[in-house]
């Protein structure tokens, strides 16, 4: 049976060690917030997947409606050789995009990053054996620091969809923006799915949905800092809140204190008080212009080349060329 290699730069030991720097961090500051990265256990991840099949949540249908739609004009314009997949988690609309640049011809290697061995490892091995043809060769990483680490050589596209680009605030999306460019050659290109700015009405449901799915993915946070850092959080006395701010435009979500309690987190020894009503940041989801996102590309060194959206122009696709 055909199997991927894993090259991995970021351990069990790496990871507890960021999260207790972000934790100590954002439990400490003013504002209290947390990172939503670390939503994402085993618990977390399947929760997820649960809300990308609500029908409040249209991004990821939206997103993979499109990708359907354009996929062969991405194909046929990217000429990828080599295709690299920032989060790419279960890679399930990945295949989409790998039987395209299969049929197109060119593509030999496919690159999936993230930070679970496990997934990872998992969904390498399916698209081996799925495409047999095809080099796959997993990275271990955090996207947002260790970019640098990802193989050159072929003509590479790198792929970060699923809007996950709105969880970065704008320095972090400059900075993360500059940093896929450095790691790109002139002529390579970047392939990025976003949310476009739509009627709040529409969109906070998305991240407040009828079942509660959404609410206990919020507090499974609280549930991954109580197993990976002896926290005693009682998750259950946080409600789920999420908002439309309509300056930034984009969508918070945050965990209210039911009543005011001290929480201990052991493995840092730290206490942290919570006053009834306040509010934990665990997430922000930016939405964008479509003129807005195409002048971050360009500060960063990006040229458009095309764009396509959905429709109801709910999502957009960006295939944007390094300069």
């Amino acid at each position: 049976m055909t199997s991927a290699t894993l090259e991995i730069h970021l351990t069990d030991d790496d990871l507890t060690a960021g999260l207790r720097s972000d934790v100590r961090r954002g439990l400490t500051a003013e504002q209290k917030w947390l990172p939503p990265k670390w939503f994402y256990d085993a618990r977390g991840s399947e929760l997820f997947e649960q809300i990308t099949q609500l029908p409040e949540y249209y991004p990821t249908r939206t997103e993979r409606a499109l990708l359907e739609q354009v996929v062969g004009e991405i194909a046929k314009i990217a000429q990828a050789e080599v295709l690299v997949e920032l989060g790419a988690g279960s890679a399930a609309k990945t295949r989409l995009l790998l039987e395209a640049l299969t049929a197109e011809g060119p593509l030999k290697t496919y690159v999936p990053q993230d930070v679970s061995v496990a997934a990872l490892s998992a969904s390498a091995n399916e698209v081996a054996t799925e495409f047999p043809g095809l080099s796959v060769h997993g990275v271990v990483s955090d996207f947002t620091a260790t970019l640098d680490n990802l193989p050159r050589g072929g003509r590479r596209m790198i792929a970060f969809l699923g809007g996950t680009i709105g969880n970065l605030v704008p320095a972090e999306r400059a900075q993360f923006l500059a940093d896929v460019h450095d790691v790109l050659e002139p002529g390579e290109q970047l392939l990025l799915g976003a949310g476009l700015v739509i009627d709040p009405a529409v969109l906070v449901p998305a991240y407040d949905d009828a079942a509660g799915v959404t609410a206990e993915f919020n507090r499974n946070v609280l549930h991954v800092l109580n197993a990976r850092l002896g926290a005693n959080f009682v998750p259950e006395k946080f409600a789920h809140v999420a908002v439309w701010d309509a300056q930034n435009e984009w969508i918070e979500m945050r965990l209210e204190a039911t009543e005011a309690m001290s929480v201990t987190i052991a493995d840092l020894d730290l206490a942290v008080d919570f006053a009834a009503g306040e509010q934990l940041r665990t997430e922000i989801s930016a939405k964008f212009r479509r003129d807005g996102l195409e002048n971050e590309l360009a500060a960063a060194g990006f040229a458009t080349e095309r764009r396509w959206t959905d429709p109801q122009e709910r999502f957009a696709l960006w295939l944007a060329e390094r300069r």
